[in-house]
């Protein structure tokens, strides 16, 4: 039978007895703690206050006003007529009433957890007024004498802010007619929260967008301390629309729902990880670099999961892309220091061909639209650019194909080029006169009857590998991106003859993302679906190809700079066309008025002729390779400009217009553009300095004046032996028109 130990017992109770008194010890001193604070609250709250404004002025010059502020509670302070403006500039915050409480127990550790926050009547006013902002005091870094100039973890920096961010939204929300504005030069936003409410983690909200424009509604679950958010925004009876961006960025975006979801965020292995998605409905993109019209994904999210180091931040490749009925597991990762570097890796994995081309974007892909194909397909693509040294880029891009086929054409029909078809040019827009491209048309040329040395010429000159690549150079691409990054510009491409082709033949000469990646994909349908011959698509390239101001194939070019046929092209004439195919309207421009070639042309001469003598193309020649024996045919050689200085303006005038299918031009050093600049394009507003001691207004005038002059005497000189006078009417207006032309590239070069 058991019996209990009463010496235990009693020893047992003893540190009860002990623990008892304590705890009553500790209350006592709280209930103490706890009075004391009661009664001395008010002057600690206002204490605080003064040094609230202290603060405001000394850190940030800002003048911090509240009318009354008193507690309400035990944890409840209730604050109104609240004012915040910067020294000198517009007021920024004002709120009529203001009321936050606070937990308590929180507080006992150090820690400021809101419970409720109750706002009514207030106004965020932001204005950026002739590069005024009444903001700015946000980016003034204050000084730091204990800085040591020790690197920041960003790890630990990014836990910690989105802890403190998190942990500070309140579990319960009621605010009501909070006005947020932003007004600059040029554009205005007005949003008005005429109520929002998170009660128990549910959160409502309706937002009045630029004065009835539009009504919003943030729904959806927000418990922020938990880091539990899904929450949904979407509009009244219409797709949400960002009116600032628009008019501030020329970037028109629209969604019928926007969602976005925080699930976790963890810190382990040194790494912080926040996982997440995102995702939109019917999300249309517009903008004019983008696409000439709206770019429209009708079902478009990621889940995120981002990883962030002591020195970079990363999606990881658990992530996946969701496009229509693609997936893709994207790696994404920019690293700071000790040097910038960007990594980029994506897979889709092997899919049915047909989902692939179901998914392409309205806006973007129009001429496939509609396509039937079987098979399979993998898309992947590699790129890692190391900023210290990006010549030695890494790029890789490539889809794979498994027993693909085309079943039936979309909206166009790529195989029309193996027959004889109608060519229409636009130029700026606009359509040009249509040319058959067959034997029915005189100045067709088969790829028989064009000069080898031609052929050749603009091969090594355009697209050296073009029997043996697959429409596209990867060296070539990575050299583009190399160049591309260290101008921090777009300023060099990367066309083979195939893409050329391809977007003379289909495409319009915009110069858009959009429309390079249609050219793109549709070289890879001619390519791998095997629709046309290398010769084919070489013959159709040199009768389609603009060689000059309304001069089209090489038919046409031949009989009007050298009055003859392609087959008799000799090889100086044949590496003379080589160089204009890049900017074929200053053709002319590279003329003297004798009809020989501008001195300046030797070097490449000597280039194109050595790499066609190195590949076996054309015999060593120490005579530059025909340059001096190359001479324009007489009628139009009144119209080669005399000055070279002109020449040269012209020229680079139209490499500029012509974009990333021009060579490199050299450049004046000019300041780096932002990251929105170089996307979006906007232009920078600081002027460059101008050449000492040259008055560039009199210089145009003087040149424009010239040109004037030369015109009159051109017309004067007009032969009209044999010719109506319709004729030598439309030979008046045609020189009129090339002189207006060559005034505006004039005035352009000029920055007029």
């Amino acid at each position: 039978m058991y019996r209990p130990n009463l010496k235990n017992i009693r020893l047992n109770m003893k540190y009860v007895r002990i623990a008892g008194i304590v705890l009553a010890v500790i209350f006592v001193l709280l209930l103490i703690g706890g009075y004391i604070a009661y009664t001395k609250r008010e002057a600690l709250l206002q204490r605080a206050i003064t040094k609230a404004k202290q603060k405001a002025k000394k850190d940030y010059n800002l003048d911090l006003e509240i009318g009354s502020a008193r507690f309400t509670g035990l944890g409840t302070v209730d604050f109104s007529d609240i004012t915040v403006v910067p020294a000198q500039r517009d007021s920024l915050l004002s709120i009529k009433n203001f009321e936050v409480s606070i937990k308590l127990i929180p507080l006992i550790f150090g820690n400021v957890k809101l419970a409720e926050v109750t706002m009514q009547n207030g106004h965020l006013n932001l204005t950026d007024i002739n590069h005024v902002k009444n903001f700015d005091f946000l980016f003034k870094k204050k000084k730091d004498t204990t800085d040591t100039h020790s690197k920041v973890n960003l790890s630990e920096l990014s836990y910690n802010l989105i802890n403190q961010v998190l942990y500070k939204i309140p579990d319960n929300l009621d605010v009501s007619n909070f006005l947020v504005s932003f007004t600059t030069d040029s554009a205005s936003l007005r949003l008005l929260t005429r109520n929002a409410v998170n009660k128990d983690g549910q959160l409502t909200s309706t937002i009045d967008i630029n004065n009835g424009a539009a009504t919003w509604h943030f729904a959806g679950k927000m418990r922020a301390s938990d880091k539990d958010i899904d929450v949904k925004l979407y509009a009244d009876g219409k797709k949400v629309e960002l009116p600032y961006v628009d008019k501030r960025y020329h970037l028109k975006v629209n969604f019928d729902t926007l969602s976005t979801r925080l699930s976790k965020v963890e810190q382990t292995g040194g790494e912080t990880r926040i996982y997440g998605s995102w995702s939109a409905k019917n999300l249309a993109i517009n903008q004019g670099r983008l696409s000439s019209s709206d770019i429209v994904f009708p079902k478009a999210g990621i889940e995120a999961n981002v990883f962030v180091g002591s020195n970079y931040v990363s999606v990881d490749s658990s992530s996946v892309i969701t496009m229509n009925k693609i997936t893709a597991h994207p790696y994404i990762k920019y690293t700071l220091n000790p040097v910038k570097v960007y990594e980029l890796k994506i897979n889709t994995g092997w899919m049915e061909a047909q989902d692939f081309f179901d998914s392409l974007p309205a806006g973007i892909f129009d001429s496939l639209m509609g396509m039937q194909v079987a098979g399979k397909l993998n898309y992947s693509l590699n790129l890692f650019l190391n900023a210290s040294d990006p010549d030695n880029v890494q790029f890789d891009s490539r889809l794979n194909k498994d027993e693909f086929r085309i079943i039936r054409y979309g909206n166009t029909d790529f195989s029309k080029l193996n027959s004889t078809f109608t060519y229409t040019p636009y130029e700026y827009g606009k359509p040009m006169p249509s040319r058959l491209i067959g034997p029915q048309n005189p100045y067709f040329t088969p790829l028989s009857d064009i000069s080898p040395n031609l052929q050749y010429a603009v091969m090594t000159a355009e697209d050296p590998s073009f029997y043996n690549n697959n429409g596209f150079v990867e060296e070539s691409f990575r050299k583009s991106l190399a160049t591309n990054f260290k101008e921090k510009k777009f300023k060099r491409g990367g066309s083979t003859i195939s893409m050329q082709l391809v977007k003379n033949a289909f495409l319009s000469r915009e110069k858009t993302v959009a429309r390079k990646a249609e050219e793109m994909l549709i070289v890879w349908m001619i390519q791998n679906g095997h629709i046309m011959t290398k010769d084919r698509m070489l013959e159709v390239y040199f009768n389609i190809i603009e060689w000059g101001r309304n001069v089209y194939g090489i038919g046409e070019a031949s009989r009007y700079y050298f009055n003859k046929t392609p087959s008799e092209l000799t090889i100086g004439e044949s590496i003379y066309l080589a160089s204009i195919v890049p900017h074929p309207k200053t053709g002319l421009y590279s003329f003297l008025p004798d009809g020989s070639l501008r001195p300046g042309l030797v070097g490449y001469f000597n280039l194109i002729g050595n790499l066609m003598a190195g590949h076996g193309r054309a015999q060593q020649d120490s005579s530059n390779y025909g340059f001096y024996t190359v001479r324009l045919k007489e009628s139009l050689r009144k119209e080669a400009p005399a000055d070279t200085t002109l020449a040269d303006s012209l020229i680079k005038h139209d490499k500029e217009e012509n974009g990333d299918d021009a060579p490199p031009v050299a450049a004046e050093p000019v300041k780096k553009p932002s990251f929105l600049q170089r996307i979006f394009g906007k232009k920078d507003t600081v002027a460059r300095k101008e050449e000492p001691k040259i008055d560039p207004k009199a210089r145009l005038k003087a040149e424009i004046e010239k040109l004037r002059n030369d015109e009159e005497q051109k017309e004067l000189l007009i032969d009209t032996a044999g010719k109506t006078r319709k004729e030598i009417r439309q030979e008046k207006r045609r020189m009129r028109s090339e002189e207006k032309d060559q005034e505006k590239a004039l005035k352009t070069a000029a920055g007029g």
